[in-house]
């Protein structure tokens, strides 16, 4: 994958698949010291042990329909191309958390790509499912939590058209308080 945000959509996929009904999805970026770390963390089934050992295999899925996986080992890889890591922690019946840490001043640091379209697509194609996206870039943290949104909306559906254009706004409103740049919706 040639950006992280594609990362993202894979392992967040990967939640839904697991039945999830909350994804929490935290980029954290410290420009001092050349760091940016990636977290995706589900209520979903979780993993045991050993498929927690297997799914690095990209020969291993659970998927029925492909025989391999390689969202998790393009994953895992891009982060330690960096000089960065890699983790995923899973209980069965509670969740997994998979993290990915890198090093921003390395040649082989991939561009993050397109968060704001990877979350908006998330939300919008999963509306029965909760995302907390937390971006914080230094000292600035932006969150959208999904949660609040249905308290507020009631019934309107979060794919709904208004609905989604909000989202999109409020994505970018929130990228251009964290990088100070102008808001494109």
């Amino acid at each position: 994958m040639q950006e992280l945000s594609l990362n993202v959509l894979d392992i967040a996929q990967n939640s839904i698949r697991a039945d999830a009904s909350l994804i929490t999805i935290t980029v954290e970026q410290r420009t001092a010291d050349s760091f940016l770390e990636i977290s995706i963390a589900d209520n979903g089934c979780g993993m045991s042990k050993e498929q927690v050992a297997r799914v690095m295999d990209p020969f291993f899925t659970t998927r029925t329909t492909r025989k391999v996986g390689l969202g998790v080992p393009f994953f895992k890889m891009s982060a330690e191309a960096t000089g960065g890591s890699f983790s995923i922690v899973s209980e069965l019946g509670k969740g997994t958390r998979t993290t990915a840490s890198y090093r921003t001043d390395h040649i082989d640091m991939l561009p993050i790509g397109d968060m704001n379209a990877t979350i908006l697509t998330l939300i919008t194609m999963n509306p029965d499912r909760d995302f907390v996206y937390r971006r914080s870039y230094d000292e600035r943290v932006y969150t959208l939590d999904t949660r609040e949104l249905k308290e507020v909306l009631e019934d309107v559906p979060l794919n709904a058209p208004e609905v989604a254009d909000f989202i999109r706004a409020s994505l970018a409103e929130g990228e251009a308080e964290l990088f100070g740049s102008p808001a494109t919706p």
